[in-house]
């Protein structure tokens, strides 16, 4: 599947952070590095954008992604060394309350970035 050019901005932000500050931070210090480059790049974002969560049409509860960029995708970011099957369905389900087409899942914590685009 053929990024767009969001996806790629994004992922291309996402690496200079990572190439720059290498592995071993707390999430939050690589979401604050995140947002100096995503204002470089003059990326429109929101961060820790609260959605809520509905069952049944009544709301259970709110999800806080890390990003919101561009109004488009959804951006939630990890700091483990190892990604499970549970942050991909973490990912997934921002995607899916949020509204979005889909999200990109990024890991800062292996010694190389990890990214993966989500679908709903």
């Amino acid at each position: 599947m053929k990024k767009d050019l969001l996806t790629y901005q994004i992922i291309g932000c996402a690496m200079k952070v990572h190439r720059t500050m290498g592995n071993g931070f707390q999430e939050v210090i690589y979401q604050r590095c995140l947002e100096i480059e995503f204002k470089k790049e003059g990326l429109l974002f929101g961060r820790e954008v609260e959605q809520d969560v509905f069952y049944e049409g009544v709301q259970v509860g709110t999800r806080r992604a890390d990003f919101i960029v561009e109004n488009k995708i959804v951006v939630e970011l990890k700091a483990l060394i190892i990604l499970e099957d549970v942050h991909i369905a973490q990912a997934k389900n921002y995607v899916v309350a949020y509204q979005f087409d889909k999200g990109l899942l990024i890991n800062f914590g292996a010694k190389s970035l990890e990214h993966k685009l989500i679908f709903p």
